[in-house]
């Protein structure tokens, strides 16, 4: 399902331009404040659901899931050298199952690996909650790559569209209007989260049976999307 050859070219592609400064920053930034709130004498757990799953999870995950997501095709649409690769006898849902692994494992580095240090800074390996964030972000992660890289195929605005899902929807409106965090992937990946935790050290809106399915629907549904719309974009490029 994977080409070397394309996720090689991708990954040299998304850590070669200035987004990799992104990608750097955002996670140093995660564990440096889990350090000063660590020495800062607060209640430990109160201040790792605060930063792991407010900042962690309902901001920094998204972010760096649009940088990553929107990073492996999107540029490449955007100044034509996609057609190049799409010259390839490759099918295109390989060349979109590429960049979706390399979208994801690029978001589990600098997202839930930074996750798990901040956690494990913040309250150790007590009440699960390192490792109940981790998998949070790691599913959540996945997510929204899925979904940031079909945007990046089917607009040239994925990133400003993508930004304001984040921001409004994800850190917003998904935070607090209750109605809204069923459509929620922070909400969902709370979910598994809590399903690890320790019984009543994380709070989740949707329960777990319902968070799967959804996870495994939008992120299959997505790549699925991206695909049939790259096919598209072919035939178009060679009218």
């Amino acid at each position: 399902m994977v080409n070397l050859t394309v996720a090689r070219l991708t990954v040299r592609g998304l850590l070669g331009r200035r987004r990799a400064l992104l990608l750097l920053v955002v996670p140093v930034l995660l564990v440096l404040l889990a350090v000063l709130a660590g020495g800062s004498g607060a209640d430990r757990r109160t201040v790792t659901g605060d930063i792991l799953g407010t900042l962690g999870l309902g901001t920094l995950v998204p972010l760096l899931g649009l940088v990553v997501g929107t990073g492996v095709i999107a540029t490449e649409i955007d100044d034509g050298s996609i057609v190049y690769l799409l010259a390839k006898p490759l099918p295109r849902w390989r060349i979109v199952t590429t960049k979706l692994a390399v979208a994801v494992l690029s978001c589990w580095v600098f997202a839930a690996v930074p996750t798990l240090l901040a956690g494990l800074i913040l309250n150790g390996t007590r009440d699960g909650l390192a490792l109940g964030y981790t998998v949070a972000a790691l599913v959540a992660g996945a997510a929204y790559s899925a979904l940031f890289l079909l945007l990046g195929v089917v607009t040239r605005n994925a990133v400003v569209i993508g930004l304001a899902y984040a921001l409004i929807w994800e850190s917003l409106v998904g935070n607090f209007v209750k109605g809204a965090r069923t459509l929620s992937v922070q909400q969902w990946g709370l979910s598994l989260a809590k399903a690890i935790a320790a019984p009543g050290t994380i709070t989740a809106d949707v329960a777990v049976g319902v968070a799967v399915p959804l996870l495994l629907l939008v992120t299959g549904c997505a790549t699925a999307l991206a695909a049939h719309r790259l096919a598209g974009l072919t035939l178009s490029t060679a009218e």
